[in-house]
């Protein structure tokens, strides 16, 4: 049974998010879209309202799990025996970043690997902090993310 573990803040979930979700959970036998709450971070969303909103949006997808993890993304994998680790990326720029940590990732832990998906090109521009700061100034978000999120965000500011 191939399982594949897919780390994100998730704030908010965007289509780009969802794209790659449901790609990857027609590829692998299990799918663990894992919420980061790094102490570090300062987050719109709390870690469970990223949740709740992200297994609503897989909620038809049988082969997700959706959960929280504040530790190492190779020790979540670890423990629940996934040997591959998924990362979106839209731009040169996200892949230069994602590819560093997953060399970090395998220095960590050799076995496991990352993987590397492009969201769909329609997807391509859609950034966290720029939906969030076009919905601070009360922005159209309906086209980025899902009908939930953007009601979410609605209701933050």
């Amino acid at each position: 049974m191939m399982k594949v573990v897919f780390p994100g803040s998730f704030d908010p979930p965007t289509n780009g998010h969802l794209n790659v979700m449901q790609r990857a959970s027609r590829l692998f036998d299990e799918l663990w879209i894992v919420i980061a709450n790094n102490q570090l971070k300062k987050y719109l969303f709390t870690a469970q309202e990223r949740l709740d909103m992200v297994r609503s949006l897989v909620a038809d997808l049988s082969n997700v799990q959706v959960t929280i993890w504040e530790g190492l993304i190779v020790e979540f994998a670890s423990r629940i025996g996934a040997r591959t680790i998924l990362r979106g990326v839209r731009a040169l720029a996200d892949f230069e970043y994602e590819f560093e940590l997953g060399m970090m990732n395998r220095g960590l832990d050799p076995g496991i690997e990352t993987l590397f998906m492009p969201t769909d090109a329609k997807y391509f521009v859609l950034r966290s902090s720029a939906i969030k700061e076009l919905a601070m100034f009360k922005g159209d978000v309906t086209g980025m993310v899902p009908p939930i999120v953007a009601e979410a965000l609605r209701s933050k500011f």
